[in-house]
């Protein structure tokens, strides 16, 4: 049907009380009463829904839409049903349904009452649904969160894959529209050839989000901390905080609580009824952060979140887009932060090793997209954008100072010699390889795939041995953003050259790099973030402490307090020795022994500065593992094997060490001699003793370096703890 500007409007003012359109959504709704085959891309907040909600409504018979998450289906229905004055005006079709209530469904879309059918390419894919559909009047199909259809998507469902088919056996020329809130080139091209309809008219929005903040911070052992005092400098702000792990999300919603924040869990494993209690809270503003998992899509339309705060990187830009974008839909201020170590990366990789191999593969590409997004030191807005195929102007674009890179700025360098070095070797070996490989060829690393084709023998081989691997890989990512190379589609992640690229050949000119940042080397501080500084005055004055006391001992500095608990003083100005249990790494056994000198010492440093102590900033602990703890204690007392007590609670002997540390450094005594005998002889028991005793620093590097990798980090480890235990508990 055509219709008129004017009409469309009224139409838009009757259904909905709104006065003008918003975005792109006037062009698509045209389109779809034209009959013709759209596609959508919006970001989210952008108004997505509308573009089919309005067409429904204004034409006979009943629009399908396709939709993945039955909460956002429900969501749709009710605020349908809440403008108009007939219930059966949009119905969901989903395994929820009882034979009554299908019964009613049916009987309200042969009388001609629904316009939106909600449905589960589940149920849409059921034979007698197919049956029932294909003898009513079909509007339309929409095909919403469409980046499903595609395994280049980060959210792929494969029964999202026979939608094509399954249409065509409702009827023949159904219009369909496909929308997403976001799609990579890839994805996109992947969305039109599964649905059938690459002649769609495609409307994409700009993907830009100026009012929020994006920020990338390395991830600490006091990560839980700095997110209590990011939340509590922004006392009575709505926002979201994600977690990897139901575990996490219970833990953290917990510590904040402890903490005196409104905060609620919200996963997957929650009953329905509390999930939609939180939820709710949220809403209506009874809870100011909910706490949940990044696998747990939440339809939460808030418009006022201030803050999203990512504990742990996800899997995908798409889905950091997707979970940053639920901030400031109102326009307002937005801060998105996240905290990055790679060590999440690897987690992440082994979670996906037992997975199709056709799948490992786009996950890790993927993946290594979301490394490049933390490591990067160019602007981040400019990097989530190219990487959705729009370009940015950080001089001009809207936004374009709001990102911690673009704020901080590294120094830049010329790397003009370097980028032609780079390309040439693209050229050189017949654009064959993806970036890990380029690098290995430029930095003269042999591997199996370099060998096979010979490229280990050309005299370009090793060519730009004088930079490391990491300067390359930065340089690649910048290369891709200024549009010298980019990403084949077909052969995802393999390198080509533009026509660009193939002129800087011929005429170099100038070009400014900035290096990668290096989270594993910089330490908290380094950053400027207003999150946590340690006061390095009294860090000093402590470490001073630390030392003459040490010496009065005959102990090590570090069998006293450690460095990390050392900072956590001189972030927290404890003066207490109740607050002193509080501290990272100190217990009660600790602070009452070693306590008395360093409290004093702080209270001096307070008085005499004026320290300004927010005494609401000294973090409290929940005593979350106790239980975990007691379990340990009792069973190293019976003597059992290490690896037997891990096991039985899931652990890897890594993260148990990690308990036994959090144990023992806070100063409780743990005898697992009878473990350590198995390990080591009395001469090498011997010879780690002394190394400690008279080592300045409990760093295991500084060990496996000293015992030139005679024994590995977890031995190590296991040696301290018995040290310590011994020493200082």
């Amino acid at each position: 049907m055509s219709i008129s500007t004017k009409d469309l409007h009224k139409a838009l003012k009757t259904f909905f009380g709104f006065d003008k359109f918003k975005g792109l959504q006037e062009q698509v709704i045209k389109s779809l009463l034209e009959q013709k085959n759209t596609f959508a891309i919006m970001p989210t907040g952008g108004g997505k829904s509308l573009c089919y909600q309005l067409p429904a409504l204004m034409q006979d018979g009943v629009a399908i839409v396709v939709s993945p998450l039955i909460a956002l289906m429900k969501n749709q229905v009710d605020a349908i049903r809440g403008i108009s004055n007939q219930e059966g005006i949009a119905h969901v079709l989903n395994s929820s349904l009882n034979k009554t209530e299908i019964k009613q469904v049916k009987s309200d879309i042969e009388s001609g009452i629904t316009k939106l059918l909600y449905v589960a390419p589940e149920s849409l894919s059921k034979a007698e649904n197919i049956e029932f559909l294909s003898a009513q009047t079909i509007s339309f199909m929409a095909v919403d969160e469409a980046h499903c259809i595609s395994e280049w998507g980060h959210d792929f469902r494969p029964e999202y894959r026979n939608l094509k088919q399954i249409i065509s056996q409702i009827g023949d020329n159904i219009p369909i529209i496909g929308l997403t809130a976001t799609a990579t080139p890839k994805v996109q091209e992947d969305i039109l050839k599964n649905l059938g309809t690459t002649d769609s008219q495609t409307f994409k929005a700009s993907f830009n989000r100026p009012n929020l903040f994006y920020e990338i911070l390395p991830k600490t052992d006091q990560v839980d901390n700095d997110i209590i005092r990011f939340v509590k400098q922004n006392e009575g702000k709505s926002g979201i905080i994600y977690c990897l792990s139901r575990k996490r999300v219970e833990g953290l919603a917990q510590i904040l609580q402890v903490n005196g924040i409104k905060a609620v869990p919200y996963h997957a494993g929650l009953d329905a009824k509390t999930r939609s209690k939180h939820q709710d809270m949220f809403l209506m503003e009874d809870t100011d952060v909910v706490v949940a998992t990044i696998a747990f899509g939440m339809g939460i339309d808030k418009p006022d979140v201030r803050f999203v705060i990512h504990h742990d990187i996800p899997k995908s830009i798409e889905s950091y887009y997707q979970e940053t974008g639920r901030a400031g839909r109102d326009g307002g201020e937005g801060h998105c932060l996240a905290y990055y170590s790679y060590k999440d990366i690897e987690k992440l990789e082994k979670f996906m090793s037992g997975k199709p191999v056709a799948e490992q593969e786009i996950g890790f590409a993927l993946l290594q997209e979301v490394v490049a997004l933390a490591e990067t030191s160019m602007s981040r807005r400019k990097f989530i954008l190219h990487y959705f195929g729009e370009a940015f102007d950080t001089e001009t674009g809207d936004g374009g100072d709001m990102d911690d890179n673009v704020r901080n700025p590294k120094p830049l360098t010329e790397a003009k010699n370097q980028v032609k070095l780079l390309l040439d070797t693209i050229a050189n070996t017949h654009e064959k390889y993806k970036s890990k490989d380029l690098v290995n060829v430029i930095t003269g690393q042999e591997n199996a795939l370099i060998k096979s084709h010979r490229t280990n023998e050309q005299p370009f081989f090793g060519e730009g041995k004088a930079h490391n691997a990491l300067y390359w890989m930065a340089l690649i990512r910048q290369t891709l953003v200024a549009g010298f190379t980019r990403k084949d589609i077909e052969t995802y992640g393999v390198l080509k050259l533009t026509p660009k690229g193939r002129s800087f050949i011929e005429v170099p000119s100038t070009f400014m790099m900035t290096e990668d940042h290096s989270y594993n080397l910089q330490s908290n501080q380094n950053y400027n973030n207003a999150t946590s500084v340690v006061d390095v005055a009294l860090m000093r004055m402590l470490k001073d402490l630390r030392k003459s006391n040490a010496k009065k001992l005959g102990v090590p500095p570090f069998v006293i307090f450690q460095d990390p608990s050392l900072e956590d003083m001189a972030l927290k100005y404890p003066i207490t020795i109740e607050e002193l249990y509080n501290i990272h790494g100190v217990g009660e056994g600790k602070a009452k022994r070693y306590g008395k000198d360093f409290i004093a010492l702080i209270k001096r440093y307070v008085d005499d500065n004026n320290v300004d102590r927010m005494s609401d900033m000294v973090i409290k602990s929940t005593g979350l593992n106790s239980s975990l703890k007691l379990y340990i204690i009792q069973n190293i007392d019976r003597k059992l094997p290490l690896d037997d007590i891990s096991s039985a609670k899931g652990m890897d002997m890594d993260d148990f060490i990690r308990e036994l540390e959090a144990i023992v450094f806070s100063g409780t005594k743990l005898n697992i001699n009878y473990w350590i005998d198995e390990l080591f002889d009395e001469d090498q028991q011997e010879e780690i003793h002394e190394y400690f005793m008279e080592s300045e620093t409990d760093d295991i590097e500084a060990a496996i370096e000293e015992f030139d990798g005679e024994y590995d980090d977890q031995e190590l480890r296991l040696y301290r703890l018995k040290f310590i235990s011994e020493v200082a508990n």
